[in-house]
């Protein structure tokens, strides 16, 4: 491929993406195909726990993705493009990954590459979750509150997925 930069197209935008991220769209792909995206959730859910007040507004951009997910997979929201939405996954998967283009045990540097394209994602998705953000604002709090609730494991919200 040489020089040229690598593109993908999300909702019809042609943007650059960070080249780390490329490799994680096919993962991405399997992971749903797979129906592995539960366990995802719990991971990401346990990496922000764990990260604490390191991950400042990057926090919030990761409940708002999580909620994305959990009403996705529950069948409750679905108005997202499948680029998208494996976009947020392969985003999600990355943020996961300690092993990607700077590793995360590295004091200090680890989580730059994760926030980057953390940011990125939120970045050129923005009109989906926007449009996803006033969906929630839409709903009742008590259809909120079990839409984006995370179970105590991943089999049970295994056994929640509406296709």
């Amino acid at each position: 491929m040489g020089d040229e930069p690598i593109f993908i197209d999300i909702v019809g935008v042609n943007m650059k993406a960070p080249w780390s991220f490329i490799r994680y769209l096919p993962m991405a792909k399997r992971l749903m195909a797979a129906g592995r995206l539960p366990a995802l959730l719990f991971a990401v859910a346990g990496k922000a726990a764990s990260e604490g007040n390191r991950l400042g507004k990057l926090k919030d951009d990761l409940k708002l993705l999580q909620a994305l997910c959990l009403a996705y997979w529950r069948g409750e929201y679905r108005a997202i493009s499948g680029k998208a939405i494996l976009s947020v996954v392969a985003g999600l998967m990355y943020f996961l990954s300690p092993l990607d283009a700077i590793p995360d045990w590295i004091p200090g540097l680890g989580m730059l590459d994760d926030i980057a394209v953390l940011a990125w994602v939120m970045k050129h998705l923005e009109a989906e979750l926007s449009a996803f953000r006033a969906w929630r604002e839409r709903q009742a709090p008590e259809k909120l509150a079990v839409v984006e609730r995370l179970p105590s494991t991943p089999k049970i919200l295994e056994h929640e997925k509406k296709d």
